[in-house]
C-alpha cells in the first residue's frame, strides 16, 4: 500500500491495516509517538481503532526526552 508518511511518497508492505499495526510495520511499535492520520491528531487510545488506507497522509512525530 503507498501511503504519505511525514510528506513522502511510501511503499509500506500489506494492506489497510490499524494505526498500531503501521507503526509494528514502521519499527516504531512501543515508542512514543504523535500520530496524525487524515489532518486528525490521534489519542493513543484511537491507534487501534483507527484504519490507514491507500493514500493515507500519517504523520508520525517521535518524541524525545532532553535536557
Amino acid at each position: 500500500m503507498t501511503i504519505t508518511l511525514n510528506g513522502e511518497s511510501r511503499e509500506v508492505e500489506g494492506g489497510a491495516c490499524p494505526v498500531t499495526e503501521l507503526l509494528e510495520r514502521l519499527g516504531l511499535a512501543g515508542q512514543p509517538v504523535l500520530v496524525e492520520l487524515n489532518g486528525q491528531a490521534l489519542l493513543r487510545g484511537e491507534f487501534a481503532s483507527q484504519e490507514v488506507t491507500e493514500g493515507a497522509e500519517v504523520e508520525v512525530i517521535r518524541m524525545v526526552a532532553g535536557g
